[in-house]
């Protein structure tokens, strides 16, 4: 099926509305377990529709995280604990409507509040799908400078003035540089597309503390922090190229897991949701299906 085909629901947690989007077909199965899947940072559900128009054994569901694309901050902050909390409410809803636990699966910032949520309350969790997961502490190592820097970006963007500090956020420049450093791929046609999402899709956030507070969050976790209490059946998926987590990191992670699997993509960075969403797709599907 292809992403246009996507309906729109909406989950309605502790008084919050979440805006989220449901991939289905008329050959979805009745009775398979559907799959959430929470997108990264600063992107919104469009991030990962190449990889849910690509599931074709089961719904997926790819609800916007509070503060980003149509649902709206939570009112009480955004933190580590509060995203869980909300996504184990995400979770709650969709067992209620489906009457079906779902499989769970977090891309980049998405991992961190999975894996999170997963080590805390195992019930939300019984496997977990973890791509480009975030395994390096962006306050360590040589990245630390780079990271410093950004969070001084985020924060300034924050104080600043509304219309300045919104500019400064939203500022396609500085959108496009994040879009060339992540991208990978030499096909030209792939990387218009991936610059034309990030143009697309990259600026809407919320509000600018909100983004700041999600920034914050982003950095100062791993899904390493919790691996001792990820026990479960767990798939990882991750590029040999990827800058921002960092291959070596992410195979001793895997390593210390008792039951996970490494799907280690060649010649990939940080984006394989945008540029190798088919093969993504069949491990997932591939996995689902030993789960269910």
């Amino acid at each position: 099926m292809s992403a246009s085909d996507a309906v729109r629901i909406e989950f309605d947690v502790d008084g919050h509305r979440t805006a989220a989007w449901l991939h289905s077909s008329p050959s979805t199965p009745v009775g398979v377990r559907p799959l959430l899947m929470v997108h990264g940072f600063r992107g919104d559900h469009h991030g990962m529709d190449r990889i849910a128009g690509a599931i074709r054994d089961r719904e997926v569901i790819v609800p916007d995280l509070p503060g980003f694309g149509a649902s709206s901050p939570l009112p009480q902050g955004l933190s580590l604990e509060r995203y869980c909390d909300h996504l184990t409410g995400i979770v709650a809803e969709v067992i209620r409507r489906r009457q079906l636990a779902p499989i769970v699966l977090g891309h980049s910032f998405g991992s961190i509040l999975v894996s999170h949520m997963a080590a805390g309350r195992p019930d939300t969790a019984p496997e977990l799908i973890l791509i480009n997961p975030i395994t390096s502490p962006a306050l360590e190592g040589p990245a630390k400078f780079l990271t410093a820097l950004t969070r001084f970006y985020y924060g300034l963007g924050a104080r600043l003035p509304e219309s300045i500090g919104h500019q400064l956020l939203a500022n396609p420049m500085i959108v496009r540089a994040m879009s060339e450093v992540m991208a990978t791929s030499r096909d030209r046609g792939l990387r218009r597309y991936i610059h034309d999402q990030h143009a697309k899709h990259f600026s809407t956030f919320s509000d600018r503390t909100s983004l700041a507070q999600a920034f914050d969050v982003s950095v100062a976790h791993t899904v390493t922090e919790v691996a001792e209490q990820l026990t479960m059946p767990t798939l990882v998926i991750a590029g040999d190229k990827d800058a921002i987590a960092p291959i070596g990191a992410t195979r001793g992670f895997v390593s210390e897991l008792p039951d996970a699997s490494l799907i280690e993509l060649e010649g990939v960075g940080h984006l394989v949701h945008y540029e190798r969403p088919d093969e993504a797709a069949s491990a997932i599907m591939g996995f689902c299906r030993n789960v269910d």
